[in-house]
C-alpha cells in the first residue's frame, strides 16, 4: 500500500503537524505536489497531499477560502500541508475555520521542513511499497510453482494462493463447474458462479471480471490459456480488493495454471495426428489397425461401448473449440479416454457410452440456444467393428439436426421416428409444387378433382372401391380421373417409384407435414 498521512507525520525527519482531520489520517497519499495557484484542480489526478505557503490565496476571506477547500476535495485531495513562517507565521484563521469544516486533514509544515523533502518522502516509500510487492511476487511466484509440481498438483497451488490473498480460490472448466477449491469451506460459494463463469469463458481470451453479484465476497474471475478459447477460468474471492502483492500472486498463479493446463504445440499437434489417424481407420472399417494404432492412449476407450458423436458449428467455429475443450475436462475429471478429432470443418468424437464425457458433450450441445449455430448427431452405443457405420448414422443425424434447427439429434429418434418431418424442406416442397402444379392447374379450371382423388388412391393402396368409397364417386369415375392423372403427367402409376413420389409430393405440400391424410 501507499504512504499514509498518519506515517508522514510519524517521519521524525518532516515534523509535521495535525490541525484538522485527526480521524482521516489512515487515508493513503499517491503523490504530494507543490502549488500556490488559487486553483489548482485542473493539475491534479486525486489522491494528492497538496502543499503550499498561501502565496497567493485570499488568506482573508472565509467565503473564498471555504471555496477554495471545497474545490480541493471535490478534486480528491486528501490533504493540505501549509508551509508557515514564509508567507505566513501560522495557518490563517479562515483556513483553519474551512478545513475543519470539511474535515479535510491540515497538516503544519515547519520553515525548515522542505516541501521536497516531502515529495522525497512520498516517492521512497512508494519504491520500498513497489520493490516489497514486487520480491513478494516473485516469492509467490516460486511458492506456487513449487505447490504445482508436488503431489498435490492444482489443489496445492489453490491452497497456497488463497493463503496468499487471504481469501479461497476454485479452478472451473468452461461449463461452470469447479474442479477444485480451496478451502474446502468455499465450494458453496465457488459453487454459485456457475453462470458468470460460462460468460466469461464465452469472450475471447484473455478476460476477466469482477462478479457484481457476489454475496459475500468480492469475487475475481480470470481465464486461464494462451488461445482465444480459454482453458479454465480461476475464481478469487476476498474481502476487499487486491494489493499489489496479492496481484502479482494471482498473475503468478494464472501463468503456472496456464503452463499446467495448456500442452505443447508439438504435443498438440501430434496426438490430433494421432487421434486422426486412429479415427480414419476406424471409419474405413480397419479396427483391428486402430486398436493396434491406438495404444495405452485409447485402447481403453475400443475395450468398451462408444458412441460417435459429429459436431458442425457453421460459420462459429469457436463453438466447437468449446465444446471439445468441455469433452476434454469433463473426461480429464472422470479419468476418461475420449477420442476428438478434425472431420473437414466438423468436430467427430468417440466416447464411452454412458461416461462422464458423452454425459458433457450432451448438456453442453442441449444447453445451446436453437440455430445458434452449433449442431450435434449422436449414433447409437457401437463397438469398434462397427464404429464405420455409427459415423455414418451420427452424421445422418447431424443432417437432421440442421434441417430442423435444433442443437442435438440422436440417430436412435431419426431411425425410430417419421420419415415426414424431414419434408420441411424449401427445396423439397419446391420439388414437390413442380410435381404437382399440372394437376392443381386442372382442378383450377373445374375439371375434375384429380389432386384429392390421387390422395384417396394412394391412401387406399390403389383400391378402387374403397377410395372412391371415401370420395363418395363410383370407381369408373376414379378409374378416369387416375387415367387423366397418367395423361397429364406423362407417367405410370403402376410404377412404384412413381406413386411413392407422388405420396411424399402430396405430404409436403400439405399445411402440416406430420399430420394424416
Amino acid at each position: 500500500m501507499h504512504p499514509t498521512l498518519a506515517s508522514l507525520t510519524q517521519h521524525t525527519g518532516l515534523k509535521l503537524g495535525v490541525l484538522a482531520g485527526e480521524d482521516r489520517l489512515d487515508t493513503e497519499v499517491l503523490w504530494a505536489h507543490a502549488s500556490e495557484l488559487t486553483d489548482p484542480t485542473p493539475w491534479l489526478d486525486g489522491g494528492e497531499l497538496l502543499l503550499t505557503t498561501g502565496l497567493k490565496l485570499p488568506v482573508g476571506d472565509r467565503e473564498l477560502m471555504r471555496r477554495y477547500v471545497t474545490r480541493l476535495c471535490g478534486a480528491g485531495v486528501v490533504g493540505l500541508g501549509f508551509g508557515v513562517g514564509v508567507n505566513h507565521p501560522r495557518v490563517p484563521p479562515a483556513l483553519l475555520a474551512a478545513v475543519r469544516e470539511t474535515g479535510l486533514p491540515l497538516l503544519e509544515v515547519p520553515r525548515s521542513t522542505p516541501f521536497i523533502a516531502i515529495g522525497k518522502a512520498v516517492s521512497a516509500a512508494i519504491a520500498a511499497e513497489t520493490y516489497r510487492s514486487v520480491t513478494a511476487g516473485f516469492a509467490a511466484q516460486r511458492e506456487l510453482t513449487r505447490a504445482a509440481l508436488s503431489d498435490g498438483g492444482r489443489q496445492a497451488l489453490l491452497e497456497r494462493l488463497a493463503c496468499q490473498v487471504g481469501g479461497w480460490a476454485a479452478l472451473y472448466d468452461l461449463s461452470g463447474t469447479p474442479t477444485a477449491v480451496a478451502p474446502g469451506w468455499a465450494a458453496r460459494r465457488a459453487a454459485r458462479l456457475t453462470t458468470e463463469v460460462r460468460r466469461l469463458g464465452a469472450r475471447p481470451a484473455p478476460a476477466s471480471t469482477v462478479c457484481p453479484s457476489a454475496p459475500a465476497d468480492r469475487v475475481e474471475l480470470q481465464t486461464v490459456g494462451t488461445g482465444q478459447v480459454p482453458r479454465a477460468v480461476l475464481a478469487i474471492g476476498t474481502a476487499a480488493p487486491l494489493g499489489t502483492a496479492e496481484r502479482y500472486a494471482l498473475q503468478s498463479a494464472v501463468a503456472v495454471l496456464t503452463l499446467l493446463t495448456e500442452r505443447s504445440r508439438a504435443y498438440v499437434a501430434a496426438e490430433a495426428r494421432l487421434s486422426s489417424a486412429v479415427l480414419r481407420m476406424l471409419i474405413s472399417g480397419e479396427p483391428d489397425h486402430a486398436r493396434a494404432v491406438a495404444g495405452q492412449l485409447y485402447g481403453a476407450l475400443l475395450d468398451a461401448p462408444l458412441r460417435v458423436l459429429v459436431a458442425g458449428a457453421g460459420a462459429q467455429p469457436q463453438a466447437l473449440e468449446e465444446l471439445g475443450a468441455v469433452v476434454e475436462s469433463a473426461a480429464a475429471r472422470a479419468g476418461e479416454s475420449v477420442l476428438a478429432a478434425a472431420d473437414g470443418d466438423d468436430l467427430v468424437v468417440l466416447a464411452a457410452d454412458g461416461g462422464a464425457a458423452l454425459t458433457a458433450c450432451v448438456e453442453y450441445a442441449a444447453g445451446q440456444e436453437p440455430r445458434a449455430g452449433l449442431a450435434v448427431g449422436l449414433s447409437a452405443p457401437t463397438g469398434p467393428a462397427t464404429a464405420d457405420t455409427a459415423y455414418q448414422h451420427a452424421r445422418e443425424a447431424l443432417l437432421v439436426a440442421r434441417r430442423r434447427g435444433r442443437p442435438l439429434v440422436e440417430h436412435d429418434d431419426v431411425a425410430n421416428g417419421s420419415v415426414l418431418p424431414l419434408l420441411a424442406d424449401d427445396a423439397v416442397r419446391a420439388f414437390a409444387d413442380g410435381m404437382l402444379r399440372a394437376l392443381r392447374a386442372h382442378d383450377e379450371r373445374g375439371r375434375g378433382n384429380l389432386v384429392a382423388s390421387l390422395r384417396a388412391w394412394l391412401a387406399r393402396h390403389g383400391q378402387w372401391d374403397a377410395a372412391a368409397a371415401d370420395l363418395g364417386v363410383h370407381r369408373h369415375t376414379l378409374r378416369y380421373r387416375m387415367r387423366r392423372v397418367e395423361e397429364i403427367l406423362d407417367r405410370s402409376l403402376d410404377d412404384p417409384d412413381v406413386r411413392m413420389e407422388l405420396w411424399l409430393a402430396l405430404k409436403a405440400t400439405e399445411r402440416s407435414p406430420l399430420g394424416s391424410s
